[in-house]
């Protein structure tokens, strides 16, 4: 019979979300505590939110991004309103992984049918027809209710202000509102999980990167993939709501995210059939939590017992098979092959002088 064990989740965004969900359904003590007064409030409500699995990635971690999309697909028949834009990604003039079975090459005609209300069409673009979209916010709000409805117990406006540990294992949390008692914490906190490490005594490679998302009020439906090419990555979110993403360059007048931004907002009105009719609503900049070689790092902490660490670039797209598996390691007290690729230990660099020399070997 497996254990009921106290777990406190630390953080609302789409890791912490998925974390709470695949934890709680299999009936384990779940608190999830969130500093924001909702949930999805940082980096996960200013995603682009493209479920992307078919990027260039390292083939050491290439099986988490193939099992993206089936766990998505199950992921919907455990969420009936969860709603995913399943109308694919059409690329072109950026690389793009075309050796993927989900993905086709269009000619210009077949782009035109795909997308009507562009200005101008490219010879040929890279068509990832099982690639999908989802609301990040909704996403993540629907995966606390399910876990809600499982027995997790959620805490906004919570501040986490240290992690107690006894000996060389975590007990429990010092909060806003007290002290919170646990046998495992989970870490999804994103780009701030290195700050709650360091006074355990280690250090993170996690740094944030910022991104730029623009949102856009539109009188019609005017996109019906997912587009990225080299001038802009646009989708549409609702059928009144574009989302564009931009890299951020700097705080600058110049290469700032509100000039950035009103560029974007330019070049869509500029490419699109009926975007002179769009309004420009907002423009936010995202701390993505981007660890030192753009991987996720999950696992038990190998010194801390009882401390999960799990953050991860893209979350929208890994978020889901990765807290499945991680909620595996946590209740059934084994390790997952599948995310051995991402311990944090691969970032530690053994000390040489422990190692013998050939010659101290021979004697």
């Amino acid at each position: 019979m497996i254990r009921k064990q106290k777990i406190v989740v630390i953080g609302a965004g789409i890791v912490g979300a998925s974390m709470a969900y695949n934890l709680s359904k299999r009936n384990q003590d779940v608190t999830v505590i969130e500093c924001n007064l909702t949930a999805a409030c940082e980096v996960t409500e200013k995603s682009f939110a493209w479920i992307h699995p078919s990027g260039r990635v390292s083939k050491k971690f290439r099986h988490l991004y193939d099992a993206t999309l089936a766990e998505y697909h199950a992921l919907e028949k455990d969420l009936p309103d969860l709603k995913i834009n399943w109308n694919g990604a059409l690329t072109w003039g950026v690389p793009a992984n075309v050796e993927k079975s989900h993905i086709q090459k269009l000619n210009r005609k077949q782009i035109i049918e795909l997308e009507p209300n562009l200005k101008e069409y490219p010879e040929e673009a890279s068509f990832a027809y099982g690639e999908g979209a989802v609301d990040p916010a909704l996403t993540t709000k629907l995966l606390l209710k399910k876990a809600e409805e499982h027995g997790a117990n959620i805490l906004y406006d919570t501040k986490v202000t240290q992690i107690k540990k006894e000996s060389s294992k975590v007990v429990g949390v010092y909060t806003s509102i007290g002290f919170i008692e646990s046998d495992i914490i989970v870490l999804a906190t994103g780009a701030d999980l290195p700050e709650l490490c360091k006074p355990l005594g280690f250090d993170v490679p996690v740094a944030p990167s910022p991104s730029i998302i623009i949102r856009m009020k539109s009188k019609e439906k005017l996109i019906h993939t997912l587009i990225s090419n080299s001038k802009f990555e646009a989708r549409q979110l609702t059928n009144d709501i574009i989302i564009a993403a931009e890299d951020y360059i700097d705080e600058s007048e110049e290469n700032g995210p509100e000039t950035i931004g009103k560029r974007a907002f330019d070049t869509l009105r500029h490419h699109l059939n009926g975007g002179e009719n769009l309004e420009l609503e907002s423009i936010k900049v995202g701390l993505r939590p981007m660890p030192e070689d753009g991987y996720p790092i999950v696992g038990f902490h190998e010194q801390i017992g009882g401390l999960y660490l799990s953050v991860m670039h893209s979350a929208i797209t890994l978020a889901p098979i990765v807290s499945r598996l991680a909620a595996n390691e946590i209740i059934d007290d084994v390790k997952m092959n599948e995310l051995e690729c991402c311990r944090l230990s691969r970032f530690v660099v053994e000390d040489m002088t422990s190692v013998p020399l050939k010659s101290d070997l021979d004697k």
